[in-house]
């Protein structure tokens, strides 16, 4: 499952991040890197930027990157 595909206020851990290694270490610097747990906020219904928690921070990152983010409940 994608983080795109995830419900408001449910969690899940990442399995993987795909994409080159630019995607990669932008969300790496922001905490997001397989095997962490995270919560999605909310997104936008037009593919508007999705926010999430991890850890105790609050991220936003466009729906893109999201896209890349793949998830295990």
């Amino acid at each position: 499952m994608r983080l795109t595909d995830l419900d408001a206020n449910k969690t899940a851990v990442i399995k993987e991040i795909e994409g080159g290694s630019k995607v990669k270490m932008r969300l790496e610097t922001m905490g997001i890197r397989p095997g962490v747990k995270i919560t999605k906020i909310s997104s936008h219904f037009w593919r508007g930027p999705v926010t999430i928690k991890v850890g105790r921070a609050k991220v936003a990152i466009g729906h893109g990157m999201a896209r890349e983010v793949i998830l295990v409940k």
